[in-house]
């Protein structure tokens, strides 16, 4: 029988190996077992990556064809040596399409779908911020993605120096189940800088980021701290944060909260909330044979409110640099006046119809309480000394209800410390106060020096609300020289030395005005009875010699043709105090003038103003000349005098 099989296989010897064939490939079939090819494949990863890699589940071929779908049924994938958690990835479920004829023919590794289960991401920055994505040689050949699945997974980014840890989960949007690569929707918080931080968001599906000519659009809210952030519109090349075309949205309590979170070192501010375009610029320099990279972050085209102001412009912040530094040319329509307060260390104004945080109005509250004018509170010389700026703000309009402010133009540089105010410049009541203002931060106490120029400032718009200065007419100008130390603005005027000179030459003034400066009691009931009339002004001026923080006079007077005023005393900046007597002259005849000193007293916030009631009916306690008192000569240069330019008004007052 066994002679009879061996003759039969000897006939047909094509058949017995087909079947020899099939009897092997059925064997094979029962027991072939893809988890044979683990430890290849865990070893090829740990060659290209360096890093550990474990498959935990099955490996497993679902779908056969020149697209077979291999599965995995868990991985962990190996963090850096110096992270406290040995797992940087891992996930329940792998799957992976591989294109068998790009990779056959054509020598490239095309993988058009991926699926994730679970996945768990970690990201960090180790020693040297160096991210422990960095790992394994940089590969030579180009592995093209398809879509990208995600179930249910989990990314944490952590920042261990900066106090930044943020976990966020992720998953695909599947709204629309037969897209090719769905959108990843993404929410999550945790910390940012140390503040409490929070996002939400959708984009573009992930593996569309390797693309860097195809636009990738994301719109995304966070919250970090009081400051909010919206960022929509496409990037292109994002994994390098390249070629964005973003309108970002940036709101917030107070600018100064930028400082932690951006480096940005701003004053305080009231709330703001602005809407620009956002790019980035990347920038290469050299310094002590070294190249640096750094990065010009532009906010372009911004519009929006600061308080109850508006505000538009251009911004940059550049980062890479000694110190980083804010370029920003800024203009407003409109600007409240208090809204500027945080530059010189106030709170912004929260009384009625303003806008501030609660923060803020406690602030205001105690300030107000306190009884001083001059800002107290110190500036932050870290601050000062952390960035550079160079910012042009422009207002046309200025909202300043108790003030004659008109418009500003200022212009702040801040190198290293050092901040120049060149110009700062108001229009006040028709006129321009233009000042340079120098602080040197490098060192402790602040050095200030203040040079001010008044002129052609309109005396009838001083106090545009009083009635009885309506018809005013005079032009008032000066210089202020002041030079100080402090840390605020009232140290700095408190310890102030200088001078400073204010004059005005002919005009006009309301006649009963200089009867009430005169006391002259008939003369302002008449005036009452049968309405005002205008007296021409002869000149005024006041001179006064600064030291540590007083202001002596040197000089003061004011003469009309009915009225001499003559003054003398101090006005203390480090006190907040007046103590000015100013001794009215009548020229005309009263039966009722006292002709008895006006005492100036009480303070910045709460001035009084009384007769000497010791001198009270004295017809002439002291008779002065204008001889003696005669306007310092390079204050005459400043004056409006008028079509008559009668200077020497001194020897008029003699008469």
């Amino acid at each position: 029988m066994a002679r009879l099989q061996l003759e039969k296989i000897k006939r047909h010897p094509w058949w017995t190996a087909l079947g020899v064939f099939a009897l092997l490939i059925a064997l094979v079939l029962i027991f072939w077992d893809w988890n044979w090819f683990k430890p290849l494949v865990e070893r090829q990863v740990e060659a290209r990556t360096g890093r550990k890699f474990e498959i935990t589940g099955n490996l497993d071929v679902d779908r056969f064809g020149w697209t077979p779908l291999v599965q995995i049924g868990g991985f962990r994938f190996g963090n850096a040596t110096w992270s406290k958690d040995p797992v940087m990835a891992k996930a329940d479920c792998l799957q992976l399409a591989i294109d068998l004829k790009s990779l056959i023919f054509h020598r490239e590794v095309r993988i058009p779908e991926i699926r994730l289960r679970k996945p768990d991401l970690r990201l960090e920055y180790g020693p040297n911020r160096v991210g422990n994505w960095t790992f394994g040689e940089p590969s030579t050949g180009t592995t093209h993605y398809g879509a990208l699945w995600i179930d249910d997974g989990h990314v944490r980014f952590i920042d261990a120096p900066n106090k930044t840890d943020i976990a966020v989960a992720v998953r695909s949007d599947m709204r629309d189940p037969g897209s090719k690569a769905p959108p990843i929707l993404a929410e999550g918080g945790g910390q940012w800088e140390a503040r409490k931080f929070r996002m939400h968001g959708r984009a573009d599906a992930p593996l569309d980021a390797r693309d860097a000519t195809r636009p990738y659009h994301i719109d995304v809210h966070a919250t970090a701290a009081n400051t909010k952030a919206h960022a929509r519109g496409t990037l292109l090349d994002p994994i390098r944060l390249r070629g964005f075309d973003l309108k970002f949205a940036l709101s917030g309590p107070n600018l100064a909260e930028l400082y932690p979170l951006l480096g940005m070192a701003i004053p305080d501010s009231p709330p703001y909330a602005f809407d620009g375009r956002l790019t980035r610029e990347i920038t290469s320099t050299k310094r002590t044979g070294t190249k640096h990279t750094g990065n010009v972050w532009h906010y372009d085209d911004f519009t929006g409110k600061l308080g109850d102001s508006d505000l538009s412009g251009d911004a940059s912040f550049e980062t890479g640099r000694a110190r980083p530094i804010l370029v920003a040319n800024l203009v407003s329509k409109r600007l409240d006046f208090d809204d500027l307060s945080g530059f010189v260390g106030k709170a912004p104004d929260a009384g009625a119809g303003e806008t501030a945080t609660p923060a803020q109005g406690r602030q205001d509250a105690v300030e107000k309480a306190s009884g001083r004018l001059l800002p107290n509170h110190p500036y932050e010389l870290d601050k000062l000394r952390a960035m550079d700026a160079d910012v042009r703000w422009k207002a046309h309009r200025i909202n300043a209800p108790k003030l004659p402010i008109d418009d500003m133009d200022a212009h702040l540089l801040l190198d290293a410390g050092l901040l120049l105010m060149e110009p700062l410049n108001f229009g006040v009541a028709g006129g321009d106060i233009r000042s340079t203002i120098r602080m040197d931060a490098r060192e402790s106490p602040i050095r200030t020096r203040m040079d001010v120029q008044v002129r052609n400032v309109q005396l009838g718009k001083l106090v545009p609300s009083a009635e009885i200065m309506k018809d005013a007419i005079g032009r008032i100008g000066g210089d202020i020289h002041l030079a100080g130390t402090g840390n605020s603005i009232a140290s700095m005027l408190g310890s102030a030395d200088g001078d400073a000179q204010l004059g005005m030459g002919k005009g006009q003034i309301s006649n009963l005005l200089m009867e009430f400066a005169g006391i002259d009691i008939a003369e302002a009931l008449k005036f009452l009875v049968q309405g005002d009339k205008k007296i021409p002004i002869r000149c005024a001026f006041g001179d006064f010699a600064v030291k540590d923080g007083v202001a002596q006079t040197r000089a003061l007077a004011f003469d009309t043709s009915d009225t001499l005023v003559i003054g003398e005393g101090h006005i203390s900046m480090k006190d907040e105090t007046l103590d000015l007597r100013l001794r009215p002259r009548p020229k005309d005849r009263s039966l009722f003038s006292f002709r008895a000193p006006l005492l100036v007293g009480g303070t910045f916030t709460d001035p009084s103003f009384r007769p000497d009631m010791k001198r009270v009916g004295l017809r002439a306690a002291i008779a002065l000349t204008l001889g003696n008192i005669a306007p310092p000569a390079a204050l005459l240069a400043t004056l409006e005098l008028g079509p008559g330019e009668d200077v020497q008004c001194g020897g008029k007052y003699a008469k």
